[in-house]
């Protein structure tokens, strides 16, 4: 069990403390073909229902996605993109009191969304398709999540992995964060993601889950995306098929407390109102053990 640094991100909106407690992170997806709820927001109504929900029910963020990443997916067009999200942002412009995410990897769409009340930008290819996007985070003051990928979404999960995946991840997240402080990005505007589930075997997210400590060394806010992912399909299978994702919530929450017991500060989830319950309560755990060593 981990001690947190508390680190103090600082937003257009004012600053955020990380480390006191766990912050949960919403995930909206705004994308017909997401492996977990593709085409059930495409509608900006619907979408800004849900987003409201997501915060009556404790979501301390919310991340909106309107490109799938998820393994095999191509990639869309700036257009595509944007037109997606600009509905969404601009249907919850006023609605939300808490800080609007979107995760993208391109710059042009990066700006449109900035420019609509985000304030953070979510790049899952930690600034390898677009550095430009290191740029804009420090033209805009914008805080910039920065998540570890082995090759793109389309070729992922086709290998081969790396053979030591925590030395793979660091080096790659000292990369992105070396272009990040590069275009000009303070170290108090980068959040780190070592990105379960993009380029990684089934086995290896466990084992970055289980050492997600030594990430510590970076010195930065870390963030953890386990929510409703095929690594746990696998687990839970029955009679050799994956379970759907939308049975993977138990095992969910089983990382999601492995990863807060681990150092992370962020969660970023799905299922908001049975992660919110899952972090409060493993914050109290983490608490009990901290003043008993102190």
């Amino acid at each position: 069990m981990e001690h947190r640094k508390k680190f103090h991100l600082k937003l257009r909106s004012g600053v955020l403390t990380l480390g006191e407690r766990t912050l949960v992170m919403g995930v909206l997806n705004v994308t017909p073909n997401s492996f977990s709820d593709g085409g059930k927001f495409l509608d900006a109504k619907r979408a800004l229902r849900h987003a409201i929900a997501m915060q009556r029910d404790g979501a301390d963020l919310i991340d909106i996605g309107a490109e799938s990443t998820r393994p095999g997916s191509e990639g869309i067009s700036v257009a595509e993109e944007s037109g997606r999200l600009l509905p969404v942002l601009q249907a919850l412009r006023g609605k939300l009191n808490i800080p609007i995410s979107v995760d993208t990897q391109k710059a042009a769409v990066a700006e449109i969304a900035l420019g609509a009340g985000a304030e953070i930008i979510n790049d899952i290819s930690g600034l390898r398709t677009d550095p430009e996007l290191a740029r804009l985070a420090a033209e805009h003051k914008a805080t910039l999540i920065l998540m570890h990928i082995r090759g793109t979404p389309r070729t992922m999960q086709k290998g081969p992995f790396a053979r030591d995946v925590m030395r793979d991840v660091i080096r790659g997240l000292r990369q992105s964060i070396s272009t990040a402080r590069k275009y000009g990005v303070p170290c108090s505007q980068i959040v780190v993601d070592p990105g379960i589930g993009f380029g990684k075997s089934y086995a290896q997210n466990y084992q970055l889950l289980a050492k997600l400590s030594e990430l510590a060394k970076l010195d930065y806010p870390l963030l953890v995306g386990t929510s409703r992912k095929s690594f746990l399909g696998m687990t839970l299978a029955k009679n050799g098929k994956p379970a759907p994702a939308k049975e993977r919530i138990w095992g969910t929450a089983a990382t999601v407390a492995a990863s807060i017991l681990n150092g992370a500060h962020i969660i970023r989830v799905h299922d908001v109102k049975e992660m919110k319950q899952v972090a409060i309560v493993t914050d109290a755990l983490w608490s009990a053990n901290t003043k008993r060593e102190t």
